[in-house]
């Protein structure tokens, strides 16, 4: 399912496509939304929080929650796909853009890539492309706040990539000219991680 960016309005939920189409191969169907984490999970203080937009932009921002939720906050319903196999179909996620924030720093001509950097040193990287288009910094799902085991207060989501490239207690955004891998990447995750090509690992180690 292509990711479907809007306001909270009936009017604009679009008639899903059948469901067998839209779960990628090696996946199952789960009605659940597991929890699934390496290392414990980090304990945030929302009075402290910040967000960091940094790396090769004209201008570093840095966000504190009032400021951030001042921002043009949105709706994204979209599937999720786990690289553990299970797969959850119209997820409904609230908060802004990652296009909205990455504007109030202005993104340079040389940025081709970006690191998401998460509370606990965890990182995952992504083309700034695909950023642009359907990267989304969710506060709510499934209309609650997140749980801080799913991420809270932010998470970034990206619907067209396996789950650990939508990574939990985000808190910034580096800017960067060339690739370089996240936490998971440097220990042979896949580096494109499309679900519809099964790019789980390194293909080094599929072979």
């Amino acid at each position: 399912m292509e990711p479907q960016f809007g306001l909270k309005r009936p009017d604009q939920v679009k008639e899903a496509p059948d469901q067998g189409e839209r779960v990628p191969p090696g996946q199952f169907l789960s009605k659940r939304f597991p929890v699934l984490t390496y290392g414990s999970r980090p304990e945030v203080d929302i009075s402290l929080w910040t967000f960091r937009v940094f790396g090769v932009v004209d201008q570093e921002i840095t966000l504190s929650w009032k400021q951030f939720t001042e921002l043009d906050w949105v709706t994204l319903t979209a599937d999720f796909h786990c690289v553990t196999q299970w797969s959850a179909l119209d997820q409904s996620w609230e908060g802004v853009r990652a296009a909205t924030v990455l504007d109030l720093a202005g993104v340079r001509p040389q940025a081709k890539f970006v690191m998401a950097h998460c509370f606990g040193g965890y990182t995952t990287n992504l083309p700034l492309d695909m950023v642009l288009e359907e990267g989304f910094l969710a506060h709510r799902h499934n209309g609650a706040e997140l749980g801080k085991d799913h991420g809270w207060p932010l998470r970034l989501i990206v619907p067209s990539r396996y789950a650990w490239k939508s990574a939990k207690w985000v808190n910034g955004l580096e800017l960067m000219s060339e690739d370089s891998p996240g936490f998971w990447e440097q220990r042979g995750y896949n580096n494109n991680a499309d679900p519809w090509k099964e790019e789980r690992f390194w293909p080094e180690l599929t072979r």
